[in-house]
């Protein structure tokens, strides 16, 4: 580190070394940088009660499919459903002796609301066999796109 003793004549050095000092505030950034919690994102949503009327079409005990349109609908083995039928329909796969799986899969153009709360729906229901289908259709890795 490089000092300045002052000039030769006794006078007193008058410039401040301010090395140490930005030191030290590049320590202290660092460390509010570090305990910043980390910004977390929910979303809080009244879910709808389950209809009481017993489903249209059965539901499959190996795999059932989500689908969500970009018109906003929500299709259960391809048939439209509204929120409390889907509630009634998760519970019902539950109550299998094998759990179904099921599987996720909105269409490119769907709302990213409709997702986000059928997710939720689905988070709150309990299913443990879910997974997301159909993004291989997306993926473009190694490959021209439209190819």
């Amino acid at each position: 580190m490089a000092m300045s003793g002052g000039k030769d004549d006794g006078s007193p050095m008058m410039e401040m070394n301010t090395t140490p000092l930005i030191d030290v505030m590049l320590v202290l950034l660092i460390m509010f940088i570090i305990t910043i919690p980390v910004a977390t994102h929910s979303i809080d949503i009244d879910l709808p009660a389950p209809n009481p009327n017993p489903p249209d079409e059965p539901i499959d005990p190996i795999q059932n499919k989500i689908v969500l349109t970009q018109e906003g609908q929500i299709l259960w083995n391809g048939s439209p459903i509204d929120d409390g039928e889907l509630v009634r329909n998760l519970e019902m796969t539950k109550s299998f002796a094998i759990e179904p799986e099921l599987q996720f899969e909105p269409e490119p153009l769907a709302s990213y609301d409709l997702s986000a709360k059928v997710l939720n729906i689905i988070k709150a229901s309990g299913v443990t066999k879910f997974g997301f289908v159909g993004n291989e259709k997306y993926r473009i890795f190694g490959k021209a796109p439209g190819a």
